[in-house]
C-alpha cells in the first residue's frame, strides 16, 4: 500500500544538474512514487540568483536562504549538487542534525572531507549517497559498496574525466596538438573556460580518493593522492605510442599493495596496450575497470558528466534514501575497518617509456644501460635512430618502483652524452 503523505526534498542548485533533478522529479513523479512507496514532492530549491527563470519550478519553491530550508524540520531528504567545500559542508551536516538524508554529486568535499560527513550521519541515523559524485551516469559507488561487499579488490583504474578523455581521444584521432584539441574541448562545451581541474588532474585525484576507499575499505584523503596532468603530453607521445601498439589515457589508479599491506592512489597519463578495454573508450565517456578476487575483471562504462546524465545517478540515490527513510532503515555507511596505509608514490610498481635526445655516436647505448642498472631498473626494449649527429633513443622498461625510474631519470640528465629528456610516460594496463 502507497502511503499518502509525501516526502519531501530540498534541491540545493539549481544549475545544469539541479534544474534536471528537479524537472525529473517532476515529469516522472508518478513512476517515482511507485517506485518508492510514497510520493516526492519538492519542497524548495536553493540558489544563488532568485531572478533567473527557471522553467516548471514554482516561484514560491526558490529561496536564497539555504540554511533556512535545510533547518525546516519538515524535509525528508537534502539533495546538495552546489559543489565546492562550502558552504556545502555546512549545509550537509546541518540537514544531518536536524533529521534530513543527504544525496550529494560533491566529489570535491567528500573526497577532502568524507569521513566527517559519514561520522555525521552516522550520528543522527541519516543516510549519505553519492553515486553521482565519481563517474556520472555510471552505476559504480553501489556495485562497490554492496554488490562487490563479500569481494576482494585488488585494482581498480578507469578514465573518470570526461574532458581529458576528448582531448586525449582527439590527439590520437586526428594527430592535433594539446592546445588544438583543448580548444575543440572548448568550443563543443566539454571544457570549462578555466580546464585546470580537469588537466591537471584535480577532478580526477578527488574521485580516486572516493574510489580506493570504498574499494579498499580505507581512509583514504585527496592529499593521499599522487596527481600528473596531461598539458605536457604530445602528438610525438602518441606517435611513440601506436609504435608501441598502444594509446594514451589520463587513468585514476587505485592498487592494493601485492603483499596487501597498503594501498596506493593515483592520477597520471599512460600508455596502455590497444587491447585494454579501456583503450576503446573515446570521446568523452568515462569507464572503470575493477579487478576482483572472486569476480574476476569487470568494467563499467558510459557518460560520466552532463546534466541529464548525472541527474538520473542523483534521482538513482533519491529513490533508494527515501526507500530507506519509508522503512525507518540507513543503507551502508562508511567502511574503513581495514585502516591500511596509503603508500607515497615511490613506492608503487610500474613500468616507462623514456624517450632522450642523445649524441649518436658509440657507446651512447652502454652509458644509458649502465645508468639503468644502476639503478636496479630491468631494460625490456630499445629503439634508436639518428642523423648529423644527433639521436633518440626510447627506452621501455620492466616493472620496477618508481622511486627507481625516477632516479635513473635524473641520473641520466647528467650524462654528457644526453641533450635532453623528451618525454617521460608510465605504461599500464598489462
Amino acid at each position: 500500500m502507497m502511503r499518502t503523505r509525501p516526502l519531501k526534498v530540498a534541491l540545493l542548485g539549481c544549475g545544469v544538474v539541479g534544474s534536471e533533478v528537479a524537472r525529473i522529479m517532476t515529469t516522472h513523479a508518478d513512476d517515482l512514487a511507485a517506485r518508492i512507496g510514497a510520493p516526492v514532492e519538492l519542497a524548495g530549491v536553493a540558489v544563488r540568483r532568485p531572478d533567473k527563470v527557471r522553467e516548471g519550478i514554482p516561484a514560491e519553491l526558490i529561496t536564497t536562504d539555504a540554511t533556512a530550508l535545510v533547518k525546516r524540520g519538515d524535509i525528508d531528504v537534502v539533495v546538495e549538487v552546489i559543489g565546492g567545500v562550502e558552504p556545502a559542508r555546512t549545509l550537509i551536516t546541518t540537514a544531518f542534525e536536524h533529521g534530513s538524508s543527504v544525496v550529494s554529486a560533491n566529489k570535491a568535499l567528500l573526497a577532502q572531507d568524507g569521513t566527517s560527513l559519514y561520522a555525521a550521519a552516522d550520528q543522527h541515523g541519516q543516510d549519505l549517497y553519492y553515486e553521482a559524485a565519481v563517474a556520472g551516469a555510471i552505476p559504480l559507488i553501489r556495485p562497490l559498496r554492496e554488490s562487490l561487499a563479500g569481494d576482494k579488490i585488488n585494482r581498480v583504474m578507469g578514465i573518470v574525466n570526461g574532458t581529458t578523455n576528448f582531448i586525449l581521444d582527439k590527439m590520437d584521432t586526428s594527430g592535433a596538438g594539446y592546445s588544438e584539441a583543448l580548444d575543440e574541448a572548448t568550443a563543443l562545451g566539454y571544457a570549462e573556460a578555466d580546464p585546470t581541474a580537469d588537466v591537471e588532474g584535480f577532478d580526477a585525484a578527488a574521485k580516486a580518493a572516493i574510489l580506493a576507499g570504498i574499494a579498499f575499505h580505507t581512509r583514504v584523503r585527496l592529499d593521499d593522492v599522487y596527481r600528473e596532468g596531461m598539458t605536457e603530453v604530445t602528438a610525438a607521445d602518441f606517435a611513440s605510442a601506436k609504435q608501441m601498439g598502444c594509446t594514451i589515457k589520463l587513468l585514476a589508479i587505485c592498487e592494493r599493495a601485492a603483499d596487501g599491506e597498503s594501498v596506493t592512489a593515483r592520477v597520471h597519463p599512460a600508455m596502455i596496450p590497444l587491447s585494454h578495454p579501456l583503450a576503446s573508450v573515446r570521446e568523452a565517456y568515462n569507464a572503470v575497470f575493477v579487478e576482483a578476487e572472486a569476480a574476476g575483471r569487470l568494467m563499467f562504462y558510459g557518460p560520466g558528466a552532463g546534466g541529464a546524465p548525472t541527474a538520473s545517478a542523483v534521482l538513482g540515490d533519491l529513490v533508494a534514501v527515501c526507500r530507506n527513510k519509508l522503512n525507518e532503515a540507513t543503507g551502508p555507511g562508511e567502511s574503513a575497518y581495514t585502516q591500511l596505509p596509503v603508500s607515497p608514490m615511490g613506492d608503487v610498481v610500474t613500468r616507462y617509456h623514456i624517450s632522450l635526445d642523445v649524441a649518436d655516436k658509440p657507446g651512447v647505448l652502454a652509458q644509458v644501460a649502465t645508468v639503468f642498472a644502476e639503478h636496479g631498473v630491468s631494460i625490456d626494449t630499445v629503439r634508436q635512430q639518428g642523423k648529423d649527429g644527433e639521436a633518440s633513443l626510447v627506452v621501455v622498461t620492466h616493472r620496477a618502483p618508481d622511486a627507481a625510474l625516477s632516479g635513473t631519470v635524473e641520473a641520466l640528465r647528467k650524462l654528457d652524452t644526453v641533450r635532453g629528456v623528451a618525454s617521460i610516460m608510465r605504461v599500464e594496463g598489462e
